[in-house]
């Protein structure tokens, strides 16, 4: 019951987390703006229409948004929001969220390819060399995160820990890494489509329709995921765990409670990508090496300073 209660929480709360990003800024560049809510709106608008698919595709083109969503929701179910004892928390761990997000990666510019479309082509290229240099600096905030708790299980830094010098940088990886991984300024932007410049929109320019929305929804539990990680290792909180009598029982307002201070926290972390976004220019492609290089010489850092102690 608490992990289908955890889904519907990354589905229910994860677009709201875009568009909070979008209206702030919006606000920032004295711009109204789209309502909060835009993403909610996009969702329902796009389930409502029909799908329109290309002559030349095949099964993978249709069954990519299923496999892409359901491995976003895996990786949901993998992160202890509120889920005190499951089994998908020793189904995987923090490397195994890292290769659940490169299948889902796989398909897309599978599907990209699949229709012949130009644009598909260059966008699912564009994709494997950015993941090409994502992917390690990935791994090496992993690395650092395991060496200063012990293990790569994601339990290992979700109860209350020191805050170390480690942990900040592994943080500070991870949210290069975030930038890159949900298409954001200075390595993509979601605001274009410009062949010249779009890369994820390059690759889902041939959905529509229900298709389209999964995609969609996928990307927003994706970047969900990705903040909560980040707020976990610097703003760390214990699970509403309590116990009495040896028995270990959660109370339905702890529950509440963490639930609040856990949407506090990413949300701090949505306000920060927001001002990333409108305080840089978007990079050149071979210009993105070097963003993502700097984020892996940062997880060497953390790496080096938790062999160090500090």
């Amino acid at each position: 019951m608490l992990i289908i209660l955890q889904l519907i929480l990354f589905i229910v709360v994860a677009p709201f987390l875009s568009g909070l990003i979008s209206k702030v800024k919006n606000n920032i560049r004295m711009r109204k703006g789209q309502s909060v809510l835009q993403p909610y709106y996009n969702l329902a608008k796009l389930f409502s229409k029909r799908e329109v698919v290309s002559e030349t595709a095949s099964w993978i083109f249709k069954v990519t948004p299923f496999v892409v969503l359901a491995a976003m929701l895996v990786s949901a179910a993998l992160i202890p929001v509120f889920i005190l004892r499951s089994p998908l928390n020793h189904a995987g761990d923090f490397l195994a969220l890292i290769f659940i997000f490169s299948l889902g990666r796989f398909f897309l510019v599978l599907s990209a390819l699949d229709t012949g479309s130009s644009f598909g082509g260059m966008g699912g290229s564009r994709e494997m060399f950015i993941s090409s240099l994502l992917e390690p600096a990935f791994c090496m905030a992993v690395f650092a995160v395991s060496l200063q708790f012990g293990s790569t299980d994601i339990l290992a830094f979700s109860g209350m820990h020191a805050i170390s010098v480690s942990s900040v940088v592994a943080a500070l990886t991870l949210f290069l890494v975030a930038i890159a991984e949900t298409s954001r300024i200075p390595v993509d932007n979601q605001e274009t489509h410009l062949e010249l410049t779009m890369i994820h929109e390059a690759m889902v320019l041939e959905y529509s329709g229900r298709s389209l929305a999964l995609i969609e929804m996928s990307s927003y539990i994706k970047q969900m995921i990705l903040f909560f990680l980040i707020a976990q290792i610097i703003f760390p909180i214990g699970l509403p765990v309590c116990s009495e009598g040896g028995q270990v029982y959660t109370s339905f307002m702890q529950i509440l409670l963490w639930v609040l201070w856990y949407l506090a926290r990413i949300i701090i972390i949505a306000i920060t990508v927001a001002l990333v976004e409108i305080s840089v220019a978007k990079m050149r492609l071979f210009r993105a090496a070097d963003f993502l290089g700097l984020a892996f010489v940062l997880g060497v850092v953390a790496s080096v300073c938790a062999i160090l102690g500090v």
